[in-house]
């Protein structure tokens, strides 16, 4: 029942959360920390545990609704055990980064704990139902999270995100239940490998795409993103950016790819070249702002561009190094929310040019910013470069349109433009007056970040402490599309 307590853990954490007096903001934030790190904990002890040769593992399986065949299906592998880990990690660190909330905390703290539960449901759940519930239920708290706790456009950025989001689940349902009709099942896993009828598959395919894209998100689905991570809250941004995002893209890997294989090399010349016009496309609109956090949520749609592109390849290189992006993405860029966030807390705006010269007045925020951005453009020895290298590679040995990975290629010149440019204006130079007033970071802040530096490190130095998780499971799954 390990899985189960990982789930519904941060679940008993919300309720008792939520239920603690309003004028007790300080019990709320202890509660929230303790239950998150236990989470944690039980992340980790599970990845040790965890053997790499074997398949799905820690299974839970109960018939739940057995009229229909639903059941309450659970298991981990190489893929889903690494975004587990990335997203309790990321919700202590949300948790502790939110540790000076005052408005209205015991809710806001509770709604975190919610969207845990659903982020951590959604990579261990096997069956559809299931897995439709938990990707549902991150809606509500995030919603919640931007429309309460967020800046001045809050309401428009919330229902934007709600409605954009809902929109693809709508079609993702339709895919479901498409599958449920012709194969008698809910079972994810018993799906694979079926060998269902190849204009089926296309159909089903593009429910599924519509339903994955928009989270991702892909050109030209991407519109709510930017608004709702300049909007939310600093904890809010770094999950969304370093969780949600990835939802979309575990989906195509665990359900689109192996239970649509046929469709999906089809499409893989389509998704190609929308995953090459996000990356250049969305790293343009980065070199284009003056504020920091929309400059960060721009990078996001062209981070997530390449995972797309590795995904299209269809090859080891290139899957391996769509989920590398995936788990670098996570930690990069809430690295670099989260400075963000505590650069914004002192000098009240996030505009680049009232922020220049932090290496002069606060050198511990901007070295450690200019050290996120370098993992951010991929810098060889940090672990953006170990995703971009595989997905370009895998590209190139895979069938789809090489002028689509040419371009793509150019996205990782642009991504270097916008971000030494950022560095430049942010980093050096002169202090401006707000950043002149500011202090350092404090112990708090400065331990919040070391994780995220030392996985940054680890993965980039040392890939295959990634890579040895989920090669196994990318390698049967190359299996099945060669065979579609």
């Amino acid at each position: 029942m390990l899985l189960s307590a990982i789930i519904f853990l941060p679940l008993v954490g919300a309720i008792v959360t939520a239920l603690v007096p309003k004028d007790r903001g300080d019990l709320a934030r202890w509660i929230a920390a303790g239950v998150t790190t236990i989470d944690l904990a039980l992340v980790v002890f599970l990845a040790l545990k965890f053997d790499v040769a074997q398949g799905m593992q820690f299974a839970e399986k109960v018939a739940w609704v057995p009229q229909f065949g639903i059941s309450y299906n659970l298991g981990v592998d190489g893929i889903s055990i690494t975004m587990l880990f990335l997203s309790a990690l990321l919700s202590v660190i949300a948790v502790v980064a939110s540790w000076k909330m005052e408005t209205k905390p015991t809710a806001y703290f509770a709604m975190l704990l919610l969207l845990e539960v659903g982020m951590n449901g959604v990579f261990v759940a096997l069956d559809f139902v299931l897995f439709y519930v938990f990707w549902e239920l991150v809606l509500v708290p995030m919603y919640f999270l931007i429309g309460t706790w967020g800046g001045p456009r809050k309401e428009y950025a919330s229902i934007k995100f709600f409605l954009y989001t809902l929109f693809g689940s709508v079609f993702m349902l339709v895919g479901i239940i498409a599958l449920y009709l012709q194969a008698g099942t809910f079972d994810i896993t018993a799906m694979s490998g079926l060998g269902l009828p190849a204009t089926f598959q296309w159909w089903v395919f593009a429910a599924f795409f519509l339903g994955f894209a928009v989270k991702v998100p892909v050109f030209p689905l991407h519109t709510w993103l930017p608004d709702a991570h300049v909007e939310a809250p600093t904890a809010a941004s770094v999950l969304l950016a370093g969780i949600m995002l990835k939802m979309g893209t575990y989906g195509f890997i665990r359900i689109a790819l192996p239970i649509l294989p046929h469709a999906a090399n089809q499409w893989a010349p389509f998704i190609t070249a929308l995953a090459a016009i996000s990356i250049v496309y969305g790293a343009a609109l980065a070199f284009a702002q003056k504020d920091l956090k929309k400059l960060v949520a721009y990078s996001s749609v062209s981070h997530m561009g390449f995972v797309m592109l590795g995904i299209a390849s269809g090859t080891a290189e290139g899957l391996n190094g769509a989920i590398a992006v995936m788990f670098s993405h996570g930690v990069v860029t809430g690295m670099l929310f989260l400075i963000v966030g505590m650069v914004y807390e002192r000098t009240h705006t996030r505009m680049i040019q009232d922020v220049s010269g932090l290496s002069h007045q606060v050198p511990v925020a901007g070295g450690l910013l200019a050290f996120a951005s370098f993992a951010s453009l991929g810098l060889p020895g940090l672990s953006g470069f170990v995703g971009e290298f595989l997905t370009l590679l895998g590209a190139w040995k895979s069938s789809v349109p090489a002028a689509w990975v040419v371009i793509a290629a150019i996205g990782v010149l642009l991504a270097a433009a916008y971000t030494l440019s950022m560095v430049q204006r942010v980093v050096l130079g002169t202090p401006s007056e707000a950043v002149s007033k500011i202090t350092d970071l404090t112990r708090r802040e400065v331990a919040l970040l070391v994780p995220l530096v030392v996985l940054t490190l680890t993965v980039g130095l040392y890939w295959n402490s990634l890579l040895r998780f989920t090669d196994p499971v990318v390698t049967r799954i190359v299996a099945m599309l060669a065979g579609a």
